[in-house]
C-alpha cells in the first residue's frame, strides 16, 4: 500500500522543504520508488534543492497548479536521477529506487480550494499509488489553501486506501515550539478543520507526528570550544524548550525525528549526499543518520502507533 505523507509548518525557515527533499532522497536510495509533489503553491522552489537549473522556481510546461486547476491532463514530472546537474547525483545508484520530483508552476501561486480540484488532486494520488511506494506532499506553511485542499482530499472516500500521515516540522526554539502547536490544536489548526473536512479528530491525531529541525546538542562534541557559561546557557535552554514542548503537546511521544543543525544546510539548501559527509567531509555524519532513520520511519508502523 502506498504511503502518503504530508509535510507543512507554521512558520517558514523550519527546514520543511529542505528535510523532506532529503529523506525522500534517502527513502529512493533504500530501493523504494519514491515522488515528491511541490505543494508549496506560493514558492513552488524545491527543484533548487534537487539541484534541477533548468526549475529552480518552479516549471513552465503544465506543473501541479495547471493540473489542479484543470488547465493539464497530467502534471510534469521530473526524473531527478537522469535530470538534475547536481554530478554528485546523476545517474541512478545500483538498487535504488525511482526518485521522481512534480513541481508547481513558475510564478504560481495560491488558489482557492473548489469540489473539482479536490477531486483532481484525488484522482492523482490514487494513480500514483500504482507507481510509487511513498508519495510525499510538501505544502504551504500555515493555514494554507494547500493544508486545506490535503485535508479535503484525504477525507475523501475513495481514499481510505492510501494511509495518509502528516508531519509537522518546526525548529527547536520557543516561537516555533508554540507556532507549530498552534497549528495542529488552536483554533482553524489542522484538527478543527480536518473535522470540518470529514476527518475523525482522533484518528487525524494518531497520524500527525513532529519534527524538530536545526537541534544543538549541549552536549556534542562539535561544541567543545565553547565557555563552560555558553554550555550551561545552552542546557538551560533546552530544557526550557523540552518544558514547553510538553505543556503544548509536542513531547517526545509525538516526536517522530529531531534533525541536528547542520552547517552546510545553514548555507545552502540541498541534497547531502554521502559523499558530502566522507569525501569531502563538509556535512554532520549525525544529520545524514537522521535523514536516514526518519527515512525508515515513515513506512514503519511501530512509529505511527496510537499515542
Amino acid at each position: 500500500m502506498t504511503t502518503l505523507i504530508v509535510a507543512t509548518s507554521d512558520k517558514g525557515g523550519t527546514g520543511r522543504s529542505v528535510t523532506s527533499s532529503n529523506i525522500i532522497y534517502r527513502r529512493a536510495l533504500h530501493g523504494s520508488d519514491v515522488c515528491y509533489l511541490d505543494f508549496d503553491f506560493g514558492s513552488p522552489t524545491v527543484g533548487a534543492i534537487f539541484g534541477l537549473d533548468s526549475i529552480p522556481r518552479g516549471t513552465d510546461q503544465g506543473g501541479l497548479h495547471s493540473y489542479l486547476q484543470g488547465r493539464v491532463a497530467e502534471p510534469h514530472r521530473v526524473d531527478i536521477w537522469a535530470e538534475t546537474d547536481r554530478e554528485s547525483l546523476r545517474s541512478r545508484p545500483p538498487g535504488a529506487g525511482r526518485l521522481v520530483l512534480m513541481p508547481g508552476d513558475r510564478g504560481g501561486g495560491e488558489f482557492s480550494i473548489t469540489k473539482d480540484v479536490v477531486n483532481r488532486c484525488v484522482k492523482l494520488f490514487l494513480r500514483l499509488q500504482e507507481e510509487f511506494e511513498l508519495c510525499l506532499v510538501d505544502i504551504s506553511a500555515g493555514r494554507s489553501y494547500a493544508a486545506d485542499m490535503m485535508l479535503a482530499a484525504t477525507a475523501h472516500p475513495d481514499m481510505r486506501s492510501i494511509g495518509a500521515r502528516w508531519l509537522v516540522f518546526h525548529r527547536w526554539t520557543k516561537q516555533h515550539v508554540m507556532a507549530a502547536s498552534g497549528l495542529v490544536y488552536g483554533d482553524r489548526g489542522l484538527l478543527d478543520n480536518g473535522v470540518k473536512r470529514g476527518h475523525d479528530r482522533e484518528d487525524l491525531t494518531n497520524a500527525i507526528r513532529f519534527v524538530r529541525t536545526a537541534v544543538v546538542n549541549p552536549d556534542s562534541p562539535e561544541l567543545a570550544g565553547l565557555q563552560a557559561t555558553q554550555v550551561a546557557w545552552l542546557r538551560e535552554c533546552n530544557r526550557d524548550l523540552q518544558e514547553l514542548a510538553r505543556t503544548e503537546r509536542l513531547g517526545r511521544t509525538v516526536v517522530i525525528s529531531t534533525i541536528p543543525l547542520d552547517p552546510v544546510l545553514q548555507w545552502r539548501e540541498q541534497l547531502l549526499s554521502d559523499r558530502d559527509v566522507w569525501a569531502s567531509q563538509i556535512a554532520n555524519p549525525a544529520t545524514i543518520a537522521a535523514f536516514d532513520d526518519l527515512a525508515l520511519r515513515l513506512v514503519d508502523e511501530k512509529a505511527w502507533a496510537e499515542i
